[in-house]
């Protein structure tokens, strides 16, 4: 009875394939068909469809495929797991000829070169390709964890079931450059081996490396929560280890690969010691947002995923320090009217506590301790003179400034207090990339996008994206606070981007590789003790923001020179844009932000306002008639 219901079962399985192969060359020819089953087969070894296949094993892309390279995969086809070329390289070799003969059978090719690709080896050249490898790796798992999970299970196919990620041949097009995320990916490589260098220096001589400001028992419990938060700890406590007999494990020492600079380096020391030296490393990201559509062209959430996994573009939140001041600057012009020319006192400036609910009276310090006469607005934060920011935020209301700093994108809470004029706040790249990109799209909100669209295998188009705009401030107002960024870049912490003949604070053999003289608005933020380095610049249609600092806040250079964000941040920036520029497919703007016909805030600070008479003139003027 179990054989007549097995050879039933058998019969009915080949009618039903019968039935789909009629339906299937009624609606798709033959090519079609083949191309659907490449693109679709599992050639093994992470291998799924014939393009991963050619790169995998040949390391190369279909096209470029030889013939006999060719014949292997095609006979992989028939059992992909009986003919794996990585553990029966004779039996992949016995096949790869039956199709050759084959192939001369169909008189594809000549009996002679049959004969020739036959004495030949499989010519394997394997590149193993996984989620941590290639380009942008950070973006990609954003883009399969964070965004594409979602949309599968909220829409699924026309028969009611989840589409497959991996199976089903979804086309998801994204707004990815290739070649400035290759440019910005190679500019943070560049960078941070050069600063990673000095930062081990400076450590051999800190008996507390990488940390400071921390005394031993805050070490050893920064140490302790960093266990108990790795992916060791998670696997031992599924598999029903003791807290003892993990703690124990994390002391035994064991062979491992751990990241260096100068490549993988295959050692032995406990997983214990080995947390403490991945903290050694300073992390870094960056983004760039096409300001007038949205569409993000570059994303690098760090510089090696399959060793440092956190995201530093939308993962990581982290202090913003003065590359927040824009947006309380941006409160006065807009609410106020002040021009880049206005003036105000360079001098302590105290907010009594009762004003705004605050523990105590808040009387924030230069950064150079520096204090006397008066400063324009555009001095003002070229210098990042903070007492002229708290002035600012104290005459139009922190609570102005966080509902401008809203609109423009940022989603995470900014708490209605002065001291998020200074950038006491955590936010990540993202939004203040996305915010920044405001300035220079005339006031015009455009909330990044990531997705153009997505199709199906059979290139029906699932869903179109749009981007989403909201008006935050008037064209006149963004442009005045681009010409306030501009200043930073021509006066302020920013003007090394201009300067040919400098030197690297860390690197005094290498002059400055910058030399840029087309209009860039910038600005550049470093943190209390300097954990965190940012700079933010734009072109007219191209925003960027870079972040560097230590997984940790206590992980960061000792003193300012080496720790500021000009010199931790802005380089990367310079570099990646001197690429950008050096491709003239990219048409990345050198030009001049386009001004507001009609402008009517003053912005040229060096030339007299309307009506304003000059005080030499006016004086010989009345000399004479004396």
């Amino acid at each position: 009875t179990g054989g007549s219901k097995n050879v039933a079962e058998r019969v009915l399985q080949k009618v039903k394939e019968y039935v789909i192969s009629i339906r299937l060359e009624r609606q798709y020819t033959k090519e079609e068909i083949l191309t659907m089953y490449l693109n679709k087969y599992d050639f093994l070894n992470q291998a799924v469809g014939i393009r991963s296949a050619s790169r995998i094993y040949f390391g190369k892309e279909p096209i470029d495929l030889t013939t006999e390279e060719s014949a292997m995969l095609v006979g992989m086809l028939k059992n992909s797991s009986l003919y794996n070329p990585l553990r029966r390289e004779e039996q992949v070799q016995n096949r790869r000829n039956t199709v050759l003969s084959q192939m001369v059978k169909n008189e594809f090719i000549t009996e002679e070169l049959k004969d020739s690709l036959q004495q030949m080896d499989l010519g394997l050249n394997v590149n193993f390709e996984s989620h941590s490898t290639g380009l942008a790796t950070y973006f990609r798992e954003y883009l399969r964890k964070g965004y594409m999970e979602e949309w599968i299970e909220n829409n699924p196919k026309p028969d009611g079931t989840k589409y497959n990620l991996y199976r089903d041949g979804l086309k998801i097009y994204v707004t990815l450059d290739s070649r400035m995320q290759k440019y910005a990916e190679e500019a943070m490589r560049e960078h941070m081996a050069n600063l990673q260098r000095v930062f081990f220096i400076e450590q051999s001589r800190n008996r507390k490396a990488p940390f400071y400001d921390l005394g031993n028992d805050q070490v050893e419990t920064m140490m302790n929560q960093a266990m108990r938060r790795s992916e060791r700890w998670r696997k031992m406590r599924q598999n029903g280890k003791s807290e003892s007999e993990i703690v124990a494990s994390f002391k035994e020492k064991t062979q491992m690969h751990v990241f260096s600079w100068e490549g993988e380096i295959d050692t032995v020391m406990t997983p214990y010691d080995s947390i403490r030296y991945y903290k050694h490393f300073l992390r870094s990201g960056l983004m760039s947002v096409e300001p007038q559509t949205g569409h993000i062209k570059a994303w690098v959430g760090g510089f090696n995923y399959k060793h440092f996994q956190y995201d530093a573009v939308k993962q990581q939140k982290r202090q913003v320090g003065s590359t927040f001041k824009p947006f309380v600057y941006a409160s006065a012009i807009n609410q106020l009217k002040m021009s880049p020319c206005d003036k105000l006192p360079n001098i302590p400036y105290t907010i009594p506590k009762e004003k705004y609910g605050m523990p105590e009276d808040w009387t924030p310090k230069n950064s150079n301790d520096e204090y006397g006469g008066e400063l324009t607005l555009k001095a003002a934060l070229a210098s990042s003179t903070n007492v002229v920011t708290a002035n600012l935020i104290d005459k139009v209301n922190p609570s102005t400034v966080v509902s401008l700093a809203k609109s423009a994108g940022i989603k995470s809470d900014i708490p209605e207090v002065p001291a998020i004029a200074l950038g006491s706040v955590d936010l990540s790249l993202y939004e203040m990339v996305g915010a920044y990109a405001t300035f220079a799209n005339k006031g015009l909100q455009v909330e990044p996008m990531m997705l153009l669209r997505i199709e199906d295998k059979n290139g029906t188009v699932l869903e179109q994206f749009v981007p989403n705009s909201k008006e935050v401030l008037s064209e006149e107002s963004a442009y005045t606070v681009i010409n306030l960024l501009e200043g930073v870049t021509e006066a302020g912490s920013g003007i090394r981007l201009r300067t040919k003949w400098g030197k690297y604070p860390y690197d005094v053999s290498t002059g400055y590789p910058y030399e840029f003289i087309n209009p860039i608005a910038g600005k550049t933020g470093t943190t209390q003790n300097q954990s965190d380095g940012w700079f933010m610049g734009i072109v007219p249609n191209l925003a960027t923001g870079v972040w560097v600092g230590g997984e940790d806040r206590a992980t960061h250079f000792k003193g300012i020179t080496l720790g500021q964000g000009a010199t931790m941040a802005l380089p990367i920036w310079a570099l990646y844009y001197q690429k950008l520029y050096a491709d003239e497919t990219l048409n990345v703007s050198r030009d001049e932000f386009e001004r507001p016909e009609n402008l009517s805030i003053r912005v040229d600070c060096d030339k007299k306002a309307e009506g304003e008479e000059d005080a030499t003139e006016l004086i010989i003027e009345q000399v004479e008639e004396f």
